[in-house]
């Protein structure tokens, strides 16, 4: 969670004054009233609404929410003009392969908006960015800069300019090594041979994502009129919400939105995402009787357009991912306050569920081990389930794939190994030993065709070998007083090396598998250190108790 400041004065003035009801329908918009006083006002936004992290995009989204703007609110997006292109380089592939652009022109700023707009730019590179890792964001002065642009990837001794907040000029390395924030996110480039810049064609270098800007091409100002703006990461579809979070608050601040060639592709794109939504599904979640036509006039209060079952959401909205996020935006907009609460007519006597008991065990018992749980989406991404592990996708069986998904993850996972190895890739740069486990639910198809609902639990050690892992399950065997041995596959799993790999079974009914990772598997996913694991199936177990 973020929080953001703006005045009170422009707030009162521009949305409503800040009295008791004013205070209450902000906590029931979602977003909490942390602290005010007359010169300002604070409030915590929650991670699924980035949108909401500039006071330009709290203003769009409440104003809505009061009535006084409702329905889906339109930019014009202007054609790109000459020279408004970024080429990108294959050199970037391999260290941060995805840029979008955009130029904003006629803006007039002052203190407060350079505050807001670097607020907000900060805000989603924690939030939305993971810490820069995911994406990052430059904003650069227009006239400083002499287009096209080209985004590109160079060593890292080659790489030399003025970094901001600095008085001389630095290679990239040195940049890592003396300047306050290319130390502190050092660590995002550890390990690569280029580095990545942005250069104009005058060859001016205007940043090295996602460490800093340049000191000559860098720094917005009171007198800055017409700015650039790139995202640069490695997914496509985050980089594009998140350039247009940012130029929507441009546009609101009364700039005019440009857009740009970039490879092969126009950047922004702030066409609204559509999604089917039923009226029956609504009232059976909420527990009300809506009509079509309020739940329309719902639905305009957070910003969407509804026609004939069909909702369509502004661009920004990073969120929009399911139909229950739009029932959730129904339930806000009808006001929580205004549903009445009903107690069940039914008797019952609660306790904690046998399997919750299991599971909560083996999670202390681990933990006992210094070993960190984790917890990982249900939704997968093919590439990862598939073709890192060594699985061509044509033999793969037993996969639920999910239609229309708004995102990459669109397989619903079928295992925890890889998950488990997705979680080392990630953290290459942290301090080893790294031991970790995680007990969760995988879906694959069984026989007949139907989705299997199964709790697993995953173990990964690296460095780590197999005797290391099969210490830990015998611990785990003998702590739950059950007897869990070992037989030498006949042939391995695809992911294990041959001969250093065991099903695991329970009873003499096998249950899972152990093993250590295959070199040519530990390359795909970029791991340098030996891996071993195990993954079982904890059915069997849940039914010795």
């Amino acid at each position: 969670m973020a929080n953001i400041k703006f005045s009170r004065k422009v707030f009162e003035k521009e949305i409503g004054k800040l009295n008791e009801e004013m205070q209450q329908k902000i906590a029931l918009f979602g977003t909490t009233l942390e602290n005010f006083n007359d010169d300002e006002i604070e409030l915590e936004i929650f991670p699924d609404r980035p949108d909401l992290l500039s006071y330009q995009g709290f203003k769009r989204g409440f104003l809505g929410y009061l009535g006084k703007k409702n329905g889906l609110k339109e930019y014009k997006v202007h054609a790109p003009e000459k020279d408004f292109e970024v080429k990108v380089d294959s050199s970037v592939k391999d260290v941060r392969p995805y840029t979008t652009c955009a130029i904003i022109k006629g803006l007039k700023l002052d203190d407060n908006k350079i505050k807001e707009l670097i607020d907000l730019q900060e805000k989603i590179h924690t939030t939305l960015g993971r810490k820069r890792k995911k994406l990052a964001i430059g904003i650069y002065p227009l006239e400083k800069i002499k287009l096209p642009i080209e985004y590109k990837a160079l060593e890292p001794d080659k790489i030399k300019f003025i970094p901001l907040e600095s008085p001389k000029e630095m290679s990239g390395l040195q940049i890592l090594q003396k300047h306050p924030t290319g130390k502190e996110y050092a660590h995002l480039l550890a390990g690569k041979a280029k580095f990545p810049i942005f250069i104009d064609a005058a060859q001016n270098i205007l940043s090295m994502p996602p460490i800093i800007n340049s000191e000559l091409t860098g720094r917005i100002t009171k007198t800055t009129k017409d700015v650039f703006i790139e995202c640069s990461g490695f997914d496509q579809e985050t980089l594009n919400k998140c350039l247009n979070i940012i130029v929507t608050t441009l546009g609101d601040m009364n700039g005019k939105i440009y857009q740009m060639k970039v490879k092969d592709k126009i950047t922004p794109d702030l066409s609204t995402q559509k999604s089917k939504i039923s009226l029956e599904n609504v009232n059976k979640t909420l527990g009300l009787n809506l009509k079509e036509k309020e739940m329309q006039e719902l639905l305009q209060k957070m910003g969407h357009s509804y026609k004939n079952g069909l909702v369509e959401s502004p661009s920004w909205r990073t969120d929009i991912l399911h139909e229950m996020d739009l029932i959730e935006d129904i339930a806000i907009a009808y006001g929580y306050d205004n549903f009445e609460p009903e107690i069940p007519q039914i008797s019952t006597i609660g306790e904690e569920n046998k399997e919750e008991i299991i599971k909560r065990k083996i999670s202390e018992l681990l933990i006992g081990l210094n070993m960190i749980e984790t917890s990982n989406y249900h939704l997968t991404k093919t590439q990862d389930q598939f073709t890192k592990m060594g699985i061509g996708e044509k033999q793969e069986k037993g996969a639920v794939h999910v239609e229309e998904s708004k995102t990459e993850y669109d397989l619903l996972r079928k295992d925890l190994t890889h998950y488990t190895l997705k979680i080392f890739s990630e953290n290459v740069d942290a301090e080893y030993p790294q031991k970790t486990f995680e007990l969760g639910r995988v879906m694959p198809l069984n026989n007949q065709g139907d989705i299997v609902e199964k709790e697993k639990l995953s173990i990964g050690v690296t460095p780590g070998n197999f005797t290391d892992t099969k210490q830990i399950l015998d611990y785990l065997g003998t702590s739950l007083g059950i007897e869990l041995t070992i037989k030498e596959q006949d042939k391995s799993d695809t992911h294990f090396i041959d001969g250093r790999s065991a099903d695991i079974l329970l009873d003499e009914k096998p249950i899972g598998t152990i093993g250590e990772i295959h070199p040519k598997i530990l390359n795909n996913w970029r791991i340098k250190m030996p891996v071993a694991l195990l993954e079982i199936d904890l059915t069997e177990i849940f039914n010795k108790f």
